[in-house]
């Protein structure tokens, strides 16, 4: 068990995490990467939205970043999970599940959000492959099809406008009472989209394609792919509560720019703070939050370093 002490530590190498470790990696910074492999999109098949890398499946743009990473020894990646953080003599000090022990100036949390889907049975066999979350990785591929929107309670109506933008024929499966208004549900009537409140038995498919939504009641409507306007998504890490960092209304973590939280010299990128980034918006953060966080050290060095001349 030793102690590895690098300049940050950062616990989540999907795409914010890996493109921070590679802007501190280039910004000559000794960076420790801890992920236990896990990715919240393992179960995509392909990707879409992140330019040049458009249809790449998850795992193939995983492992061009970490082979890209090689290219700088002073970064270095494993696999295991952060299990305690303590803040102590002005270090992160970081304990793994594995019992690695790591100490850091500052830390990044990519620990993005875990989804728990709702127990409709078949819903497995399905999700990322016909049925999907986000209709911009995934609506285009599903323009024009029958679709089944499963939503429920506010986040219903305005998921319906957007997922309308990629398909018309909407079927709304809200999975028991939908928790909508009156004037919600005229909209729906009011572009011939039904709303089937009834409980779901299950959902019907070969090979990942879904076929039909199998209703409690006996009935089967014919569907060919799917949206959920929620995932049942948490957040990945409970250490940033641990360590105070607040929660919004939609349990998202709250930062300030750049992902900077009240925490000094601790920050927040991805999904954790807000739900849902996309592999491109990740990046971004990723590589924002990098950024402030060399010039953060780059102020902090040079006023050391004048502090050690006037004496």
């Amino acid at each position: 068990m030793d102690n590895e002490q690098v300049d940050v530590v950062i616990a989540g190498g999907g795409p914010g995490g890996l493109n921070a470790a590679l802007v501190l990696g280039r910004s000559l910074k000794k960076v420790l990467v801890i992920d236990e492999d896990r990715p919240r999109n393992s179960a995509t098949l392909r990707s879409h939205g992140f330019l040049t890398r458009d249809g790449a499946s998850p795992d193939e743009i995983r492992e061009i970043a970490r082979e890209q990473l090689k290219t700088y020894p002073n970064v270095t990646f494993i696999k295991d999970v952060v299990e305690d953080v303590e803040r102590k003599n002005g270090l992160f000090m970081v304990k793994t599940k594995n019992g690695k022990m790591a100490s850091g100036r500052k830390m990044i949390f990519a620990t993005g959000m875990k989804d728990h889907l709702p127990d409709i049975p078949g819903l497995d066999k399905v999700y990322g492959k016909t049925v999907f979350h986000c209709p911009y990785c995934d609506g285009w591929e599903r323009q024009h099809d029958p679709i089944a929107l499963f939503a429920d309670g506010k986040a219903l109506l305005p998921f319906v406008k957007l997922i309308f933008n990629w398909s018309k024929d909407l079927i709304v499966f809200s999975n028991g009472p939908a928790g909508i208004t009156a004037e919600e549900k005229k909209q729906l009537m009011h572009y011939n989209i039904p709303l089937i409140e009834t409980p779901i038995a299950n959902l019907q498919s070969t090979d990942g394609q879904l076929e039909n939504v199998v209703l409690q009641n006996g009935d089967s409507i014919r569907r060919t792919g799917g949206f959920m306007a929620s995932t049942g998504e948490r957040q990945g890490s409970s250490l940033p509560a641990r360590l105070g960092i607040r929660l919004n209304d939609q349990h998202e973590y709250v930062t300030g720019q750049h992902g900077q939280t009240e925490i000094k010299d601790l920050f927040i990128i991805g999904d954790a703070k807000n739900t849902f980034t996309s592999l491109v918006g990740a990046a971004s953060q990723g590589y924002e939050a990098a950024v402030k966080i060399n010039g953060d050290f780059a102020a902090e060095n040079w006023a050391a370093g004048l502090k050690t001349t006037s004496h």
